[in-house]
């Protein structure tokens, strides 16, 4: 995980040291800068701080990985990495939802962004449970 605060942090360095620029770059009128760029970029360098924060914090709890180690090798980091579903319909019926909710909210139809919303929690909620449900659940 040390490898990866790293990425964030130099990454949110460069954006917040891009937004320093961009205000003065932007500020040629003599009035005031382009505020959303400035906005944008500021936002954008915060977000990355927070993921930045977030390894550091994991990174802290646990051991040292063979990527994070000068004298880590590859075959230290073979093995099982997880579970990854090998195939599920469920990440296109959020994106659906979440397109019909998009709709919604672009025409301004709130009937429309209520039902978006509901599919949203059903589709989210079928993936969620895909596993303990259905065919694919577990024999007890």
């Amino acid at each position: 995980m040390r490898t990866e605060y790293k990425i964030f942090a130099a990454v949110a360095a460069f954006l917040f040291g891009a937004a320093i620029v961009y205000g003065f770059y932007t500020d040629g009128t003599g009035t005031h800068p382009e505020w959303v760029g400035l906005v944008a970029l500021i936002l954008s360098g915060l977000l990355c701080s927070m993921c930045a924060g977030f390894f550091w914090f994991v990174a802290r709890r646990i051991d040292l990985r063979p990527e994070d180690r000068e004298d880590g090798e590859i075959a230290e980091g073979a093995g099982e990495v997880g579970f990854f579903s090998p195939g599920s319909y469920w990440p296109f019926g959020i994106a659906l939802s979440a397109a019909i909710t998009g709709l919604g909210l672009v025409f301004w139809m709130w009937w429309l962004v209520a039902f978006g919303l509901i599919l949203v929690i059903v589709t989210s909620c079928g993936m969620l449970f895909e596993y303990y449900s259905g065919t694919r659940a577990p024999e007890h």
